[in-house]
Order: C-alpha cells, then sequence, then structure tokens
C-alpha cells in the first residue's frame, strides 16, 4: 500500500491488489514507530494521520515479575514525533488507501487474490488472480510481491528462503478493557509466563507468548488452567478471563524469522515479509516493511516512468535494504535464545533483575539505545521521490 501510494505520488500507474474485501485482519501490528511517523510528516500527511485514533507511547516499559522497567525512551530521537503510535493497521492502511486514490494514477481493487504469475521468456509479466467477476490477468513491467510471510508470490517465483529459525509462537486473544484499566501497553513475564496487552480502546489485544509446537499441551491441560496461567501473569483480568469460552477464542500465530537469498528475478521483486519474515520482537516487522516500500520507490519510480527496470536495479533494492534486515533479524534470533527461552524456563518467583534490565532501570540515559534500535532502525529511509500534484501545481 505505501509502495503503492509512493509510486502513483510519482506519476507511475500502479494497481494494487488485495484479496479480501476490506484490511480488517486482527493478525496484524499495531505500532507505528517513529521511523514511519517521520515518513508521514515527510508526505506532508502527519498532522491529517495524527487525527486518526491512536494512543502515544513516549516510552516503552516491561513489567518483570514484582519490578516494572522503563526498556526504552523515545522522547530524544531527532524525530518530529518522539513516540511510538498505537493504531490497529486496519485504520492505517484505510489512511493509505484514501491518499492514494486521490492520484489518478493508483488503482486498488479489493477481493481480487492473487494465485499465479505470469512468466513469459524467462521473465514475471504480470499476475494471475480471481476477481468477484471471475479470473483475472494484470500484466505490468514490474511485479511486486508484498503478501507476507505465507506469500502466494515468493512460492510461484520459487525463490530460495533462508529460515533462521524461532523458537517461539503466539496465543492471540482478546479480553475486555474496563474503564479503571491502565492506559499502558505492557510487557510482561512472571514464573515462566510472558504476555504483552495492547490497548485497543474498549478491549486489550493480548498475545501470549509459548514455546514452538507448545499449543497442543496447553490444549490437553484445558481452557480452565490456561486461563488460571493468564490471570498469574495479569491478575486484573481474573474478573474477565472467563471472556475467553472456547479454543476458537485464541488463535495461534506461527512466529517465522526468514529472508529470500534473493529478493528478486526479472519483472518481480519481494518486500516486507514476502522477502524477510519477522518475529514479534520489537515490534519492528510493518516498520522494516514499510522502510523497504520507501527504498523500492527511490530506487525505481524513475526506471519505471521510463519503461522497466533493469534486474540491477530490482538487485539494488535488496543490496539497499538486506543489511538493515540482517542486523534485526540477528537481534531478533538473539533475543529469542537468551531472554525469551530463559524466561521460558524461569519457574522460581524473579528475586532481582537480569542485569540488562537492571542498568536500563538504574541509568535512564541507557534507555536511548533500545529507543533508537526500535524507533528508528537500521538505517532509515527518507522520500526521496516527487509529488506530481506539486510538479502539477507549479
Amino acid at each position: 500500500m505505501v509502495l503503492g501510494l509512493l509510486l502513483a505520488r510519482a506519476g507511475v500507474d500502479v494497481v494494487v491488489l488485495e484479496k479480501h474485501a476490506d484490511f480488517l485482519r486482527d493478525f496484524r501490528g499495531d505500532t507505528i514507530h517513529p521511523s514511519t511517523l517521520e515518513l508521514m510528516y515527510e508526505l506532508g500527511l502527519l498532522e491529517q494521520f495524527l487525527q486518526r485514533p491512536h494512543q502515544e507511547l513516549p516510552t516503552i516499559s516491561g513489567q518483570i515479575g514484582d519490578f516494572e522497567v522503563i526498556v526504552a525512551d523515545f522522547s530524544h530521537l531527532p524525530t518530529h514525533c518522539k513516540f511510538v503510535g498505537l493504531m490497529p493497521q486496519w485504520d492505517f492502511l484505510d489512511f493509505v488507501a484514501e491518499q492514494g486514490k486521490s492520484y489518478p494514477q493508483f488503482h486498488l481493487r479489493m477481493e481480487t487474490e492473487v494465485t499465479d504469475l505470469i512468466q513469459e521468456s524467462g521473465s514475471v509479466a504480470g499476475v494471475r488472480a480471481n476477481a468477484p467477476s471471475g479470473p483475472l490477468e494484470v500484466r505490468a513491467p514490474l511485479t511486486v510481491g508484498a503478501d507476507g510471510r505465507h506469500s502466494t508470490v515468493r512460492e510461484k517465483a520459487g525463490f530460495e528462503v533462508i529460515d533462521r529459525g524461532a523458537p517461539i509462537d503466539v496465543l492471540w486473544m482478546r479480553i475486555s478493557r474496563q474503564q479503571n484499566d491502565s492506559d499502558q501497553t505492557l510487557g510482561r513475564f512472571r514464573e515462566g509466563k510472558l504476555m504483552v496487552t495492547l490497548n485497543r480502546g474498549d478491549y486489550w489485544q493480548c498475545a501470549y507468548i509459548i514455546r514452538k509446537g507448545e499449543f497442543e499441551e496447553i490444549q490437553k491441560r484445558g481452557l480452565q488452567v490456561f486461563r488460571e496461567d493468564i490471570v498469574t501473569v495479569v491478575p486484573e483480568f481474573r474478573d474477565r478471563v472467563n471472556e475467553l469460552k472456547e479454543w476458537s477464542d485464541v488463535k495461534l500465530l506461527t512466529v517465522k524469522v526468514d529472508h529470500l537469498r534473493d529478493w528478486s528475478r526479472p519483472g518481480l521483486l519481494c518486500i516486507g515479509d514476502s522477502a524477510h519474515a519477522m518475529s514479534p520482537v520489537g515490534g519492528v516487522g510493518i516498520n522494516l516493511a514499510i522502510q523497504d516500500a520507501v527504498a523500492a520507490a527511490n530506487l525505481l519510480a524513475a526506471p519505471l516512468l521510463q519503461g522497466a527496470p533493469t534486474a540491477n536495479h530490482l538487485r539494488a533494492v535488496q543490496h539497499r535494504r538486506d543489511f538493515p534486515t540482517r542486523v534485526i533479524q540477528w537481534f531478533q534470533v538473539f533475543a529469542h535464545k537468551r531472554f525469551i527461552n530463559r524466561a521460558l524456563g524461569q519457574t522460581a518467583p524473579l528475586k532481582r533483575l537480569p542485569l540488562p534490565l537492571a542498568l536500563l532501570k538504574r541509568f535512564p540515559f541507557l534507555r536511548r539505545i533500545p529507543a533508537r534500535g526500535i524507533g528508528l532502525g537500521v538505517r532509515p529511509e527518507h522520500v526521496r521521490t516527487p509529488d506530481v500534484k506539486a510538479r502539477s501545481a507549479v
């Protein structure tokens, strides 16, 4: 969506295909990081964007046993917004779609699911899709796969996937939010149990972290035992945890950390999770995907206006974005092994904080380091493409 907006804004004719009738998917990240908010500023959309319902987190905290620790403080970032925004991704996508539709070059087709690639003479020439009106072919000098970790595009292209391994999965559920609840989004840990609670206004979106493959064992123990586990981590949910009436109220999200050896071939490029599936650690997935989109627009808008990008143009996108992806995935794998796995194995009450968290608690200036990594990431991108509206106005 972001790439479509940026290319249309630069004068490139774009068709965006979305297989659903709307963007209402629960299993999408809510965090809009300062790097993404800075892009909204560069596009002249920040004030309009922030009028949408959202929460602003100037810090990120964790409840570790009986200790509360501020992990990241965004107040010192060199950005216009010194906070992480929490906004359901469907609202974010609706906003981007509205902006895109203001350009005649932007075409969004809902309920249109890509099923295959059109391949001719060793190059990708477009896609085949199913639409409400029936089978459809969309031909283009460039096809971009941005269809997530279960990407049809990368499967049909036969790209080699390198799996970095992820030892965790996530159980995703809703629990109602009451008037006297805290507003704060928190990561919570207590005696081998990890849970993240995201404030979505009238309910908490909850992510309960488990070891990979453990869900079946949890189900065998029974839903009541699982409810009691939740209450152990979040005692204030005791009066409402019975809202989880059936296992169907708990969704298993399979966590992956992988990347393609090659992101492109002639006529085709993958970006975002279809090029590199990310763990939920740090909440960086959607922001990294948006950075990919900005880099792709910066590098490909001019070649697309002139006809078609070459294989070298497409490889340049991977060259630009591969290093940040590898660094973040290395950190996520390290966090899985050194922190999350250990935490899940900690059954006794925590008597003192682990050293890194103790240092963050004692020396507030250290909180700027994770804030920089989470808020801006590695090699943040900036909008370099022109705006055809501004050009025509002159």
